[in-house]
Order: C-alpha cells, then sequence, then structure tokens
C-alpha cells in the first residue's frame, strides 16, 4: 500500500494547478463533443465533471502504480509533488494509448444521441464543464474539496445555469449533496437516465445491473435505471447485493492500493457474475475497474443506444 498521505498530497496540488487531479489539461482530456453539433443554449446543462474523460489515464497511472506497490520504487512517490503538474499531466496524457481515449469518449456521445431521443432541451458548454474534485473529499482533504468547489459553483451561477445534467454518480453527489453544504450554492441535479423517455421495446433480454455506490446507497436512484430497461423489455437479473445495498467494485481504492482494489473487484466480479448474463456498469470508475478482471461488461449507455 502506498503511503495515502502522498497519494492525497500529489492529487491536491494537481487539482489546485490544473483543475485535474492527474494534471491532464482540460483541452487534451475533453474533445468528446468537437465533431458533434451539440446546442449551446438550454433548459439543462449536461454536465460532464470530466469522469469519463479522465477513466483511460486512471487506468494508465494504475498500471504503474500495480507495478511498484510494495518495493522499494513506491517510497520515491513522494518527490512526484515536487514535478510541476501539467508536466507531469502530460506525460501521462502521451502513455495512455490513443484507442482507450478513443473507447472513452464513445459513453459521452451516447448520452447525448439518448437525450435528443428523448426530445430533453439541453445545451452542451465546454468552458462549464469541470471536474467536481470529488476524489479529494473521498479521500479525507476536505479543505481542497471545498476551495475547488467554490471555483466550479461560482463559474456556474455566473453563467446562470439553474439545472445541470450529470452522468455518472460521483459528479452527481457532488454537485447535489456536497456543493449546496460546502458552497451554499445550490443547482436542480438530475442523473440522464432520469429524463430518458424512449419508445417501448419487446426486446426480450436479461442483464446483470452493477450499482455504482453514490447512484445506490446514497442518492437512492438507482430503481430508475431498471425502468427504462424494463421499458425497453430488458430484465435486469436480481442478485444478493444491489441497489441500496450494492457492493463496492473496487476503484476508488485503487490509487491507495491497486491489490486491495484488485481484490474488492474479485469478489464482486464473481457475485456479479453468478447469473450468467452480461453485466452493466453506469459509473467510468465501476466500467473501467470491473473490465480489468476480464468480465463481459459495457456501459448502461452502450446498451440502451443499441436497443433504443
Amino acid at each position: 500500500m502506498f503511503n495515502p498521505k502522498e497519494i492525497i498530497h500529489i492529487l491536491a496540488n494537481n487539482v489546485r494547478q490544473t483543475q485535474s487531479p492527474f494534471g491532464i489539461p482540460k483541452f487534451m482530456a475533453n474533445t468528446w463533443f468537437k465533431d458533434l453539433a451539440l446546442p449551446e443554449k438550454g433548459e439543462y446543462l449536461l454536465f460532464t465533471g470530466l469522469m469519463y474523460q479522465f477513466a483511460p489515464y486512471i487506468e494508465t497511472s494504475t498500471q504503474y502504480l500495480e507495478k511498484y506497490e510494495d518495493t522499494p520504487m513506491a517510497d520515491y512517490l513522494k518527490y512526484a509533488k515536487y514535478v510541476p503538474a501539467y508536466l507531469s499531466g502530460i506525460g501521462l496524457a502521451l502513455m495512455t494509448p490513443g484507442k482507450e481515449k478513443k473507447k472513452a469518449r464513445q459513453p459521452l456521445k451516447n448520452i447525448a444521441f439518448l437525450l435528443e431521443q428523448s426530445k430533453v432541451d439541453f445545451c452542451y458548454r465546454p468552458d462549464l464543464d469541470h471536474y467536481s474534485g470529488i476524489l479529494l473529499y473521498d479521500m479525507g482533504d476536505q479543505a481542497g474539496f471545498v476551495a475547488h468547489a467554490k471555483k466550479v459553483a461560482h463559474r456556474l451561477q455566473q453563467a446562470g445555469i439553474k439545472k445541470i445534467i450529470t452522468i455518472d454518480p460521483h459528479t452527481a453527489y457532488a454537485l447535489k449533496e456536497l456543493f449546496p453544504k460546502y458552497t451554499g450554492i445550490q443547482f436542480e441535479v438530475t442523473p440522464y437516465f432520469e429524463l430518458l423517455d424512449l419508445d417501448p421495446k419487446d426486446c426480450g433480454i436479461e442483464v446483470t445491473l452493477h450499482d455504482p455506490c453514490f447512484f445506490g446507497r446514497y442518492l437512492h436512484v438507482s430503481d430508475i435505471p431498471r425502468k427504462v430497461l424494463s421499458n425497453l423489455g430488458i430484465q435486469t437479473s436480481k442478485i444478493r447485493n444491489q441497489g441500496e445495498f450494492t457492493s463496492c467494485c473496487g476503484g476508488p481504492a485503487e490509487s491507495i492500493s491497486p491489490a486491495l482494489s484488485n481484490d474488492i473487484m474479485d469478489k464482486r466480479v464473481k457475485e456479479l457474475e453468478t447469473t450468467g448474463k452480461p453485466i452493466i456498469a453506469y459509473c467510468p470508475i465501476c466500467l473501467g475497474n470491473l473490465k480489468k478482471s476480464g468480465a463481459n461488461v459495457e456501459d448502461l449507455s452502450s446498451l440502451l443506444v443499441r436497443h433504443a
């Protein structure tokens, strides 16, 4: 296991310098929208929080952490704080395969398509789409989180934003629960799947839904994706730990201990695979972590686009 304080210090320093926990400039990470003609005005602002965009970089950095965990080389991690965040971020971006970056963009395109199909009046403003800072909060750097959250909240407020569509559980929880508490600024926050209005179908298939902790345990919205799937004739298997009692995929632990993360992941995958059905995730962290196991898993948006 790595020293948690060193990890937190590096991530917090990156956020302060670049608004990204990995130091990657936003113009390099957030490119998914460039070949789409998305409206710039609408009732809702589509706010990705950059979590799907960061997923391939998380995978690359985790591969290096796995290599050096519990070795003498792990002690040198503390010197990473002396490297300028932009420099380390650009290095990480260059080490990450282009095909993985392309894959990470697809769920975002899927979600935009589904919102358009559902006739949701939304817009996308890349200048207003920022990382929420949730990882700092999760790892105990409350002061760092609050400082960052205030910057993001004020930018949104100054732009006149009132209604926000989120696409991942971490960003949804940050904006819906933490921003009002720590910044005093409140928005109407809605996960994208709550706004979907797709034509009924009779697909006649069954899948196993892995509920992210924030959507299942804390925001209590895990029943909504099931209703959306049911409307398309897609059944969801029943497993022991689901909904408000879901089990963690192990992803949140990977920056501290890839070994611990893999242990948690293996237990969850075994539980999900007992149904023998394809596994569906609706969180970029869960999706990436479950895929590492070799499990048959895809993003909820991909399944919906295929059958909408």
